[in-house]
């Protein structure tokens, strides 16, 4: 009996997965089929082309633009070797991977959109090459600004309060603020916002801004797009203030949201932001900007990814910069318009739900770029940072209670610092503080910064543990040991430390387990596609299809990695606890021991 504990446990843990999985596939396969064949991060063509919104609060409406160049400089005279880059010939790109049509990473694992397409040309045009790497967009304008990276690509509203950190280039875009709501609500517009209204908004965005400067509201403050707009859909936002693009893009149908109301002004246009004093780098990017407008490649990008009207008085590129030749979006649009007018039922709660977090078809596709590419890089980063953290630990553990106070307060000191920050602070502090210092060695890759981050985080904890583990140890231990000789160092590492650290060690699995979870925070940092872990490989899908199924895979995921190591946590504890189960004498055995007696 005593070895029934082991059997169970490993039933119990294979009869969880397959419930997971029973689960996952009979919800999934009623999964709706649109999400499986909706792709945000595909161009769609100007067959899905928009007029400009009637319902503008003040068209046309904005300040003077100051800041658009008057012209450029063919890209033929622009020098390279003088536009400050962090590695010759490559242009160092900061991007985002959820928001498309404008930036998104596509279903072969590239960062592609309208942005970074039209950046590629740009480049082309003046002789450099592109490199794309992920990060978050509270982060980006930051990194730009340290020379992390060369230029930041993700629709970026080029307000003044910007350009105090960044520089930008000429406009390549424009954008309406969209107002979403539920079909039915009484908000009609900006005007029926009021101090009660619950605002959704992306975090860090000219959303966020617009709505606290110009509205005068708190608003909800999520970290993604897709986010945002899940609660929208299940009424836990009165209403979304988002992107144009972002907007039309989100809105499935059947969805049973609408755009009541949209928002313009001529100053709001993005531009690609570069360091504030590499005017260089921005000179040969307006220049390739321009040659791109003038040899018909922007036309047919922007025809291609965001087919949208343009709107009286705005167009791209520097001043003198000849007006794309777009097709007639208004028409197509009205052509389109008849066949769009099939009303559809509004789905219940329950096909939302299956369809938003069930979705099979979603599940499948996401699974080889999860065990691919976001295992590995999770197994990685929770490997490399548990041993790195665990030696760090164990040396604060003995420092904190060490008998000279010149090594037990500056171990106490770092503990309390490193447990009080919270781990976003930690990795953005150690990627972006000692990134450029040591950017020599690291390539400007900072994902084994990241890994060393993860790591003085967890030493923290880790120290704590060993130094409880330790000071259980009963006193009687070490007086033992220095009763027969043993010196004061000697008792501790041969003697106390020892039973210490085997009274710890469920402690440290779970200390381990919570690092396999962090390991989603180094995306801040900036990585390339091949580096993301599980939470940004599934987050990345949950962009292309506006579908939250691809995130649940990755939790999946997750379990199948921390539910075994739970129950191994368990499976330690009770050993420690009760020993090692009695095993029954072999009956020749007893019999030598019952005659040697007689």
């Amino acid at each position: 009996m005593p070895g029934l504990p082991v059997p169970r446990a490993r039933a119990l843990l294979a009869a969880l997965l397959l419930a997971v999985a029973v689960l996952a596939t009979a919800c999934g396969s009623g999964g709706g089929g649109d999400s499986a064949t909706r792709d945000l991060c595909a161009p769609p063509g100007p067959q899905a082309a928009t007029a400009a919104p009637a319902n503008l609060t003040a068209p046309g409406a904005g300040k003077e633009d100051r800041f658009t160049t008057e012209s450029t400089a063919p890209p033929g005279s622009v020098d390279i070797s003088r536009l400050g880059l962090i590695q010759p010939g490559v242009l160092s790109v900061g991007t985002l991977s959820d928001a498309p049509p404008s930036i998104c990473v596509n279903s072969t694992g590239a960062f592609t959109g309208f942005d970074n397409e039209l950046l590629r040309a740009v480049a082309a045009k003046i002789g450099l090459r592109v490199e794309f790497s992920g990060t978050e967009f509270a982060g980006l304008l930051a990194q730009v600004a340290g020379k992390r990276f060369d230029v930041g690509s993700s629709n970026i509203t080029t307000t003044d309060a910007r350009r105090e950190m960044v520089g930008f280039t000429n406009g390549y875009d424009f954008g309406y603020f969209s107002l979403v709501v539920e079909d039915g609500s009484p908000v009609h517009g900006f005007a029926d916002l009021g101090p009660g209204s619950r605002v959704a908004v992306v975090q860090g965005t000219v959303q966020d801004e617009y709505v606290v400067n110009e509205l005068g509201l708190d608003p909800v403050k999520f970290p993604d797009y897709n986010t945002a707009y899940a609660n929208v859909k299940t009424g836990q936002v009165d209403a979304w203030v988002a992107p144009s693009a972002q907007a039309e893009g989100a809105i499935a149908p059947g969805d049973a949201t609408s755009v009541v109301q949209n928002s313009f002004s001529l100053d709001n246009f993005a531009g690609w932001a570069v360091a504030k004093d590499n005017k260089p780098l921005i000179d040969a990017l307006n220049s390739g900007l321009d040659a791109v407008i003038a040899d018909g490649t922007y036309a047919r990008l922007y025809s291609d990814w965001v087919p949208r009207e343009l709107p009286p008085g705005w167009k791209p590129g520097s001043k003198a910069a000849p007006a794309p030749q777009l097709p007639d979006f208004a028409a197509i649009a009205a052509e389109r318009a008849p066949q769009e007018q099939t009303a559809q039922a509004p789905k219940s709660t329950l096909q939302q739900l299956r369809e938003t977090f069930f979705d099979w078809s979603l599940y499948r596709q996401a699974l080889p770029d999860l065990f691919k590419t976001g295992l590995p890089n999770t197994l990685i980063l929770a490997l490399v940072s548990g041993a790195l953290g665990t030696v760090i630990g164990m040396l604060l553990a003995v420092a904190g209670i060490s008998r000279t106070r010149w090594l037990r307060w500056p171990a106490r000191v770092y503990t309390d610092i490193f447990r009080g920050l919270p781990a976003v602070v930690i990795i953005l502090l150690i990627g972006l503080g000692i990134g450029p210092v040591v950017s020599g060695l690291t390539g400007n890759n900072p994902y084994w910064l990241g890994a060393v981050a993860l790591a003085l985080l967890a030493s923290a904890y880790i120290g704590e543990i060993f130094r409880s583990g330790i000071q259980s140890v009963e006193p009687g231990q070490l007086e033992a040991a220095r009763a027969i000789g043993f010196g004061y160092r000697q008792a501790m590492t041969l003697v106390v430390i020892p039973q210490g650290v085997r009274r710890v060690l469920p402690a440290l699995m779970n200390q381990f387990i919570a690092l396999i979870k962090d390991s989603s925070l180094i995306y801040f940092l900036g990585l390339l596609a091949t580096q993301r872990e599980l939470f940004a490989v599934g987050r990345d899908l949950n962009a292309q299809t506006g579908n939250l199924s691809p995130l649940v895979a990755a939790g999946l995921v997750y379990l199948l990695l921390t539910i075994p190591l739970t129950h191994l946590v368990n499976y330690i504890d009770r050993r420690m606890r009760t020993g090692r189960p009695d095993q029954p004498i072999d009956p020749v055995e007893q019999a030598t021991i019952t005659e040697g007696r007689g």
